[in-house]
């Protein structure tokens, strides 16, 4: 695959404006992406308690959301060539929040189950289609740093889900299982989701469809008019559309079939699902889906550990800044491999310190040396993370691909990357029951084979355009 860059049309500033606003909005599904995620953080207590369930159903509940995620991720790519993408985002704010009014209202453990496993599949196509849209809706000399907008709305939401349970707790002495009003502040943490649901919805009907997807329905004109938008007058929406008709003319609709090669799939496809896993491996979302019983599992008192919730999402967010500052200056594969190094130290003393775990059950305790370690290492780790490969991943998985096979391509890579996090998320109750140390350990390896990965197998994309890949 050729590595040098294309000819690209200088973006003049109001056109750069309007297609970040564009970006912006649509990046708000990546909002409810985090926040539908992390935000059964905050209510794992009051769910266990409410239902009386020990950590193999916690397990079970938290990540079978994951499932339901990947099968949406799986469809996305196909919905979104056959109905538009808008169209899918607007599927994707619905099913939010219905999920979030009847995920906060179970009648039993097992259909609360059922309810994550819809917001799993919304999030599975919020996952897919926020990427490819803007990856189609940005001019490619900006395309790296409004990518990593989908990252920074995930980051935010997070951040935001923690800082909603954390204000719930409050009003309810600090306990999700406490009662506020008719409901437990548990529930009302699952529900809130219904605001920025809403908000998706509403913004997503002001902002154009992406022109690749005008191009490929026969709408020219309104394609012309997006490019004009987005691209700015220097554009030439003739020479442009054309680009878009020749890839099509070229290409024929996506099937499996085209993702085989002499490994099974082609080489790129396997590059694009290790990038998807090894982001999960490394166990980053331990950390966001159920570090309030972490902390809670070392002697931290439950409304400290969601300071210590909030206080991981902050540096989600200034790492995620960080990444959309230098991602177009030194590339992705470089500050993959940042990552990945500094992840696998920070998971090395994280490991080291819960050597030292003693106890069992409710009666668990760490020495402060190790305690103060503990919680440094695991912001050292959200940190690299943040600069590196939770945005990385969501960048590449846009504009890696080949036209004829990306819609498709996209849909398989994200549907690993939630398989993979379905088991880590699944399994880490039982291991850290097992051993948390060596849980660490095992994350810390994974982190230093994603380095090696990188080096050997992901080719460098920066500056090109997509029709180039």
């Amino acid at each position: 695959m050729a590595t040098t860059s294309a000819p690209t049309t200088p973006v003049d500033r109001e056109s750069l404006k309007r297609v970040t606003v564009i970006t912006a909005a649509a990046a708000l599904g990546g909002f409810l992406f985090g926040y539908d995620s992390s935000v059964i953080n905050g209510a794992v207590t009051g769910i266990q308690d409410h239902f009386d369930v020990g950590s193999g159903e916690t397990g079970t509940v938290v990540a079978v959301a994951l499932l339901g995620s990947a099968a949406g991720a799986a469809v996305a790519g196909r919905l979104a060539d056959r109905l538009g993408r808008l169209r899918v985002m607007h599927i994707a704010a619905v099913l939010f929040a219905v999920s979030a009014v009847g995920s906060s209202m179970p009648w039993d453990i097992w259909s609360l189950g059922a309810w994550r496993v819809l917001a799993g599949f919304a999030i599975g196509l919020a996952s897919v289609i926020g990427p490819t849209y803007i990856a189609e809706i940005a001019p490619p000399a900006h395309r790296g740093k409004l990518a990593s907008f989908q990252q920074m709305a995930i980051v935010l939401g997070i951040t935001a889900s923690q800082l909603v349970n954390w204000g719930i707790a409050q009003g309810a002495d600090g306990k999700s299982q406490n009662p506020l009003g008719p409901l437990d502040a548990w529930q009302w943490m699952l529900m809130a989701a219904v605001v920025p649901a809403l908000i998706y919805l509403v913004l997503t009907l002001f902002i154009p469809e992406s022109p690749r997807h005008l191009v490929a329905t026969g709408r020219l004109e309104d394609a012309a008019v997006v490019l004009r938008e987005v691209e700015g007058r220097g554009v030439d929406p003739a020479r442009r559309i054309a680009q878009i008709q020749h890839s099509i003319a070229t290409d024929h609709k996506p099937r499996f079939a085209d993702l085989r090669g002499r490994l099974g799939l082609l080489p790129i496809v396997w590059a694009g699902i290790g990038l998807a896993v090894f982001q999960q491996l490394v166990g980053i979302n331990v950390i966001f889906y159920y570090s309030s019983i972490l902390w809670q599992s070392v002697g931290i008192e439950e409304s400290n550990s969601l300071l210590i919730s909030i206080s991981t999402s902050i540096v989600n967010i200034v790492g995620t800044v960080v990444a959309m500052l230098f991602i177009d200056k030194i590339g992705r594969k470089p500050l993959a491999m940042i990552g990945s190094v500094g992840m696998t130290v920070a998971l090395g003393f994280a490991a080291w310190a819960f050597s030292y775990k003693t106890g069992s059950g409710a009666d668990i305790s760490i020495p402060d040396t190790q305690g103060t370690i503990a919680l440094v290492a695991a912001h050292v780790f959200v940190f690299f993370f943040a600069v590196s490969w939770g945005v990385i991943l969501w960048v590449m998985v846009g504009e890696m691909f080949p036209l004829r096979i990306r819609a498709l391509a996209v849909s398989v890579a994200t549907s690993f990357n939630w398989i993979a996090n379905w088991a880590v998320t699944e399994s880490f109750p039982t291991m850290r029951d097992w051993n948390l140390s060596a849980t660490y350990a095992i994350y810390a390896g994974c982190a230093l084979l994603s380095l090696l990965f990188v080096k050997a197998f992901v080719t460098e994309t920066k500056g090109r355009t997509l029709e180039s890949m």
